[in-house]
């Protein structure tokens, strides 16, 4: 009942609980001229059944039953149905922060799995419980490595995520550290290492590089590590497309992993809310944003969870916290955890073996702009006819094309980024590539 209107006899309770005469009386103090003194103009109201109706038709107009090609950071995956099953569990649905740890084993154990988890696809030592979304987990990567290493400066490429860029300076904006950028190669779509010499100096705390990065090439981490390192900086590795993991090599020479989990059975969503990670290793712990959960055991001897180390204003004092506003997505973050699970690590790596045979398929029937090496996603050309004309013939073929790169990257005219995974069928693919033609 408690999302229904209430009832006139209801209305005439609450009144006479507070010794008003009627609505008017109510709202006497409001001045005339901003009280509305007609309907609200608002269809009226329609049965369950033809609101079921509308939504399901609204749900047609968008990307309901269309093939889609776009990526940029966030991808288009096969959902299992026991993630739904699991996460619509009431312990889960309805709980939230596992501030009393006596009656929040149930989240803080699948806390603690999902840390395990990242640890294990990334490679590295300790992971936290989750951030809001890929683009603040590397902005706050990249305020713990000024923390950690008392420098203050950050280099980050322009191979990264152009709009996780841009969150990057909105946070950088008022902490007085300097952002500044290096570029890439014009025919490998990799960053440029010479360039990042050139820029990188001793008060550089953080090198910033994306793999696969927003074109889709895998980069060069290794080259950017021995950089960083040489001058004393930190590397920070951002990844966007998570299923990546299954094949690429984990991230060893990075010293913080900042990712987004959203290939990982969360729906697009309209752009979110996704979840973020940040993992790291053992010694950078105590700069790490957000919160970690730690087994121990209870009184009895039998296994239990706590929250181990929890760093923002709320748990201690506001100049102590490694971060005022950041958080975690824990049923989100629960998603992922049962994707990982469903699929598992032969799972997974067969998964991202589709995404790449499927990807090098349709790349292979058009004109890549790089010749790098490149995961489920990557950059063509378009010659004779516009972006925009393009996607709108590949619209009414009920397929969504690609993300145009001029609005980000001006050297890139007539440039679309696209993406295949183990949703797009070969009809589709070729219907792309008959549009380019």
């Amino acid at each position: 009942m408690r999302y229904l209107p209430k009832s006139d006899s209801e209305r005439r309770q609450m009144l006479d609980a507070i010794g008003a005469g009627s609505l008017e009386e109510l709202f006497a103090h409001l001045p005339e001229a901003v009280r509305l003194q007609r309907p609200l103009d608002l269809p009226l109201g329609i049965s369950e059944y033809e609101i079921v109706r509308y939504f399901r038709e609204r749900a047609a107009q968008n990307a309901s039953g269309y093939a889609s090609f776009l990526g940029a950071g966030v991808y288009y995956h096969f959902r299992p149905v026991l993630v739904e099953n699991v996460v619509a569990r009431g312990e889960f649905l309805t709980s939230y922060t596992p501030y009393q740890a006596e009656i929040s084993q149930g989240t803080l154990t699948t806390i603690f799995e999902f840390q395990t988890m990242i640890c294990q696809l990334t490679g590295t030592d300790v992971a936290n419980a989750s951030m809001y979304d890929g683009s603040t987990a590397m902005a706050e990567a990249a305020m713990m490595a000024v923390r950690a290493t008392g420098k203050g400066r950050v280099l980050v490429a322009r191979s990264v995520h152009p709009e996780y860029r841009e969150v990057l300076r909105t946070y950088a904006a008022n902490q007085g550290m300097p952002v500044e950028e290096f570029g890439y190669l014009p025919e490998m779509g990799t960053l440029d290492a010479e360039d990042l010499e050139r820029k990188i100096d001793d008060l550089t705390a953080a090198v910033i590089v994306q793999s696969p990065n927003f074109f889709g090439a895998v980069d060069r981490v290794r080259e950017a590590a021995e950089v960083a390192h040489r001058r004393g900086a930190l590397l920070i590795l951002v990844f966007t497309e998570a299923v990546s993991l299954g094949l690429l090599q984990p991230p060893a020479e990075a010293d913080i992993v900042a990712g987004e989990l959203q290939s990982f059975a969360i729906p697009p969503s309209y752009g979110g809310p996704f979840v973020g990670i940040i993992a790291t290793r053992d010694r950078f712990v105590r700069q790490m944003p957000g919160r970690l959960v730690g087994q121990t055991v209870d009184t009895r001897g039998n296994r239990a969870f706590c929250l181990t180390l929890a760093t923002r204003e709320q748990h201690i004092r506001r100049e102590k916290a490694t971060s005022n506003i950041c958080t975690n997505q824990a049923l989100l973050a629960l998603m992922a955890s049962v994707f990982m699970t469903v699929y598992g690590k032969e799972g997974l790596r067969e998964l991202a073996a589709q995404n790449l045979s499927k990807a090098h398929y349709l790349a292979s029937k058009l004109k890549p702009r790089f010749c790098g090496k490149f995961f489920n996603e990557f950059v063509a050309q378009v010659q004779g006819k516009t972006l925009d004309q393009m996607n709108k013939a590949l619209l009414k073929k009920k397929i969504i094309g690609g993300l145009p790169l001029q609005r980000f990257y001006p050297e890139l005219e007539n440039c679309v980024l696209l993406c295949a995974t183990e949703m797009s069928r070969r009809a589709d693919m070729d219907a792309v590539a008959e549009a380019f033609a």
